[in-house]
């Protein structure tokens, strides 16, 4: 199955690699976890893009962002972390390609296969195991699990009913852009997962 062939990679890298390889090894973990979405895809057929879903995509994603960006703009004024920093065009473009990298592995992989094994009239609950499986990743940051299950549950609801994942990349930008102008490290965790989020 395709999805525990990513689990796997991305347990190893972060546990088990992360701390003893250098950091360029991250774009090998990356590569590898997008060579086994993309096999899928081309046994599938299935890309993420189809163009019908696109327009109502953006529009609940955009609802969705604003929402959310609003709720973590409170969040960080009213715990006092609000602040300002600059980020360049080159960083926001990265941002957008490392969500739209995670939208493609999560909704075309993870969320389908959930959707299979479960069988299509539990939807709601193959969106609620792919979330649960996203977040797991992400651990044992706390803040980090904790959003990207609220997230991900949101954006698979989505793109079960509008599967396109461009929409959701950029919504996954612009939520990560305002977690990092709302909060400090100490709350983010520095965004670290696995083996380094223990690291001193």
């Amino acid at each position: 199955m395709f999805s525990l062939a990513i689990v796997a990679i991305v347990l190893a890298y972060t546990w088990l690699l992360a701390p003893v390889t250098p950091r360029w090894s991250a774009s090998v973990a990356g590569t590898l976890v997008l060579a086994v979405a993309v096999g899928r895809a081309l046994k599938t057929g299935e890309w993420g893009l189809r163009w019908p879903a696109f327009l109502p995509a953006l529009v609940w994603a955009a609802l969705f962002t604003a929402a959310g960006g609003l709720a973590i703009y409170l969040a960080g004024v009213q715990l006092g972390t609000w602040h300002n920093r600059h980020l360049t065009a080159t960083e926001f473009a990265i941002l957008i390609a490392w969500g739209f990298g995670q939208q493609f592995v999560l909704q075309t992989v993870i969320l389908r296969e959930a959707t299979v094994r479960l069988k299509p009239d539990t939807t709601y609950f193959s969106c609620l195991v792919a979330a649960f499986v996203f977040a797991a990743l992400h651990l044992p940051n706390p803040f980090l699990a904790g959003v990207t299950f609220l997230g991900a549950l949101a954006w698979c609801w989505i793109y079960d009913r509008h599967p396109n994942v461009l929409p959701l990349a950029l919504s996954h930008a612009v939520l990560t852009l305002a977690i990092l102008y709302a909060f400090d490290d100490r709350i983010t965790g520095r965004l670290r997962v696995g083996a380094a989020y223990l690291a001193p």
